[in-house]
């Protein structure tokens, strides 16, 4: 007897997403020393949920996962890149009307809450955070915004913030290591006094992993739902290489926002261990 294997088909939708566009550089914007935002046009994107990411192709170079930073209903869509490696450093070096290729977006994005809510990014992490904060601002009762940077010329979208949150029960707090702007130290620490004499309703947190692990530690003392966007080696972005693995979850598919639960269920490495390119367990830096 004779069984022919019949494969189900692949949704057109996902196939979209998934294929290589080229799109155009339409804006440049140098935000710091080292971080530059990139605005590009592709429908795709501009029908993303805030905290999504793209892999981002640079020819020649290689192919990097980047959150969205800014999402746009007419299409236009931008990333914020901080110059750390090859990829990275080759893409900022891009002008307007040069090209790179994306696929996405892909992943599980923040859910926006109501009620009292606090943000928490540290350094580039505010980036993915904006979209989530634009959306917030229509339904959530109050926002507490929270940027931690190394000093002053290291801080990112200030203005934005102050124009997003304009008009609206808001407040926002800075702190740089070397005191050079608002409050001196870590902004876990602002965070945790918030925390002390304020009841939030929920808290967004992006940016280095062990920040975010300290503030998955505050909103379980706190007794407050948390949701982080993690950031891992990725490769195919769609959950079959491995390569994201936390315990049993894929940081491209059940991530990039992953839920106080969740969290919980990979404790043991969250904060702790990732993996390098070669699939090794390492520490976190």
């Amino acid at each position: 007897m004779h069984f022919t294997h019949k494969t189900s088909p692949v949704p057109p939708r996902f196939d979209a997403i998934n294929r290589m566009r080229m799109v155009e550089i339409v804006e440049v914007k140098t935000e710091n020393c080292a971080v530059k935002t990139f605005t590009f046009c592709d429908e795709l994107c501009g029908k993303a949920e805030p905290g999504q990411f793209v892999m981002v192709w640079i020819p020649g170079v290689d192919e990097i996962p980047i959150s969205l930073s800014g999402i746009n209903s007419d299409g236009r869509t931008s990333i914020t890149v901080h110059s750390v490696g090859d990829a990275s450093m080759a893409l900022n070096q891009k002008q307007e009307g040069e090209t790179f290729g994306i696929r996405g977006p892909f992943g599980n994005g923040f859910v926006a809450s109501k009620g009292n809510v606090m943000v928490v990014g540290g350094g580039t992490g505010i980036g993915p955070l904006m979209p989530l904060t634009e959306k917030l601002v229509k339904i959530a009762d109050k926002i507490t915004v929270m940027s931690g940077v190394k000093s002053k010329e290291n801080l990112l979208f200030v203005d934005r913030v102050d124009t997003v949150c304009l008009g609206i029960n808001s407040e926002t707090v800075y702190t740089t290591e070397d005191g050079s702007y608002q409050f001196a130290g870590f902004i876990t620490e602002q965070a945790e006094q918030k925390l002390m004499n304020e009841k939030f309703d929920m808290i967004y947190t992006c940016g280095p992993e062990l920040m975010m692990h300290k503030m998955f530690l505050l909103a379980e003392q706190y007794n407050v739902p948390l949701q982080a966007s993690l950031e891992r080696m990725m490769r195919c972005a769609i959950g079959l290489c491995g390569s994201c693995q936390i315990g049993k979850l894929r940081v491209c598919k059940d991530g990039p926002v992953l839920t106080s639960e969740q969290l919980r269920s990979v404790k043991e490495e969250f904060g702790k261990f990732r993996l390098d390119a070669t699939g090794k367990k390492v520490k976190q830096p």
